[in-house]
């Protein structure tokens, strides 16, 4: 979140006393967030459909995720977990980045220390369309092709809100995708699916069939076309999904 304006005369709270490193045993302490975890103390995303600058951290070790700059720890993230992990950074402050985290409940975030993580920006954004069922991706603000979708059924629908390309990977168990693209994001409807933790991913499918309908358990349903471009998208990219 970020503020502008004079606020002179107004009362000022106390300045936050500054937080040290965390050491081995209290980052041992906690819960780490990936996308087999539940933190329920994580703070949730409340700008939901917000465009970010693009701005993409990866942790460089195991590190502490705040509740606030200079608050309490709730949890740690570490530099790999389906690849390498990025997250998408959508607000800063004083040496802090806020991230969206791959762990439950959906729309979870923390705050973590610039000086632990590395930075870079993705210029691509993905747009996930439920109303018309299509997903669109786009680079600097220009569309760069839009496809039909299959997405989840009415019993097991796919969440909407901010979340992000959280990895890439090809699992030879199964043939309905050559590469499988698993979102920050969970089924609201499933805890488990397929031995997984129901996590959200966009993937192709064997039948055209499906595009434009109510087909999956939650995940989204590509053209093979559409996944060629998508797996060239770096992962942190930010994906939203909405109603229309």
């Amino acid at each position: 979140m970020w503020f502008s304006g004079d606020t002179s005369g107004e009362p000022q709270a106390a300045p936050r006393e500054h937080v040290e490193p965390m050491d081995d045993v209290e980052l041992a302490a906690l819960k780490e967030s990936t996308t087999h975890t539940k933190i329920d103390a994580a703070p949730r995303d409340t700008a939901k459909q917000q465009v970010t600058d693009g701005t993409v951290v990866h942790p460089e070790q195991m590190t502490g995720v705040y509740d606030a700059p200079d608050g309490t720890p709730f949890a740690k993230i570490g530099p790999e977990q389906l690849g390498n992990t990025w997250l998408p950074v959508i607000a800063t402050q004083d040496g802090w980045s806020r991230v969206l985290l791959p762990s439950k409940p959906n729309g979870s975030t923390g705050w973590i220390r610039d000086d632990a993580v590395e930075r870079n920006k993705t210029s691509y954004l993905i747009r996930v369309h439920l109303g018309s069922r299509t997903i669109e991706l786009r680079r600097d603000g220009q569309q760069l092709g839009s496809w039909p979708i299959g997405i989840g059924k009415k019993e097991t629908p796919t969440p909407t809100g901010r979340t992000f390309l959280l990895g890439s990977f090809t699992d030879p168990n199964q043939e309905f995708s050559p590469v499988i693209l698993p979102l920050g994001a969970h089924s609201d409807a499933l805890d488990t699916f397929g031995g997984g933790p129901g996590t959200v991913a966009i993937h192709t499918w064997p039948t055209s069939e499906v595009f434009g309908t109510r087909s999956s358990h939650g995940c989204i349903q590509v053209p093979e076309d559409a996944l060629n471009h998508l797996t060239e998208v770096p992962l942190g990219t930010l994906v939203l999904v909405d109603q229309h």
